[in-house]
């Protein structure tokens, strides 16, 4: 009996220590096509947000500086 509760002991020490393979990367995944969707979409807002400043600094111009 005390055979097989060390054995038992000594495996789970064993599984706890064993060495875990790293994920993959984000990219090797199921979710890669969304992620480019958002990257995409991230680039379409950055564009849109320095348009939209663009925009602003040239009615503050416009406008006289204010």
């Amino acid at each position: 009996m005390r055979f097989l509760l060390l054995l038992i002991v000594v495996l789970l020490v064993a599984f706890a220590l064993w060495p875990r393979p790293a994920p993959p990367p984000v990219e090797e995944t199921f979710i890669a096509p969304q992620l480019e969707t958002i990257r995409k979409a991230e680039g379409v807002e950055q564009q849109y947000m320095d348009a939209l400043e663009r925009s602003e600094e040239r009615i503050r111009e416009d406008s006289g500086g204010g």
